[in-house]
């Protein structure tokens, strides 16, 4: 039996936390409609200005720290962010209004809803960044990236698109790496353990992540390329 037939809930956990300030419901009912990502529809199109541009994609991006820096540092990239958390969401957004980052579109449900509608080859770069880790064993099946995840990233990436994930969790990161090696989709790009434990070149932290080193969990990044 395949781990996507196992699946028995949602990869994620709650959909909603403390109840949200008037301007950021304001932002939730006004601003998300309006940039939210069309299914169905190739993500570049989906900009003002697509042309020959890249297009990255973050799934799970939780408060939208290390999204909003990627698109301000990157005004020349498009962006997708997938976060179904209303909280962490209406903190995006309030960045996006506030710096006018136009190069954002945003999904704010079930990515495993929105990736099989999108054409092949969509993407340049996709992020899953400290996803929830699921660490009972009998939870690990609700765990983000499996074979068939795999196979999914594969066809909407393109070839030489890199896949960047981190996380504080050894065993999901022997889990990743469990099925990437596996997999004839991606490669390895590390040569050396430095590689893994470096973060990416202008990586601007996240919450997920102090936390993790605060609490005393190495964090490990592993880049792998759509061959």
């Amino acid at each position: 039996m395949s781990e996507a037939s196992q699946k028995t809930g949602a990869f994620f956990g709650r959909r909603k936390g403390k109840k949200l300030r008037s301007g950021q419901d304001d932002l939730i009912q006004n601003l998300l409609p309006a940039i939210r990502v069309i299914p169905g529809s190739a993500p570049s199109s989906q900009f003002p200005n697509a042309d020959a541009r890249e297009t990255w994609l973050e799934i799970g991006f939780g408060g939208g720290e290390h999204l909003a820096h990627q698109a301000r540092t990157h005004r020349d990239i498009n962006f997708i962010g997938c976060e179904p958390f209303v909280n962490g969401m209406a903190k995006l957004l309030a960045a996006i209004d506030h710096e006018k980052l136009g190069n954002i579109r945003v999904w704010d449900d079930d990515v495993t809803k929105l990736l099989p509608t999108l054409p092949d080859a969509s993407f340049d770069r996709v992020y899953i960044l400290y996803p929830d880790p699921w660490p009972k064993r009998r939870q690990r099946k609700r765990r983000l990236v499996s074979d068939e995840m795999l196979t999914t990233l594969a066809r909407i990436m393109k070839p030489g698109g890199e896949l960047r994930f981190a996380s504080d969790i050894d065993d999901y990161i022997g889990w990743v790496l469990t099925r990437v090696l596996r997999s004839k989709h991606f490669r390895w790009t590390a040569k050396r353990a430095d590689d893994w434990r470096k973060p990416y070149e202008g990586w601007p932290g996240t919450r997920y992540e102090a936390k993790a080193i605060r609490e005393g969990r190495v964090p490990s990044y592993l880049t792998f390329v759509r061959v």
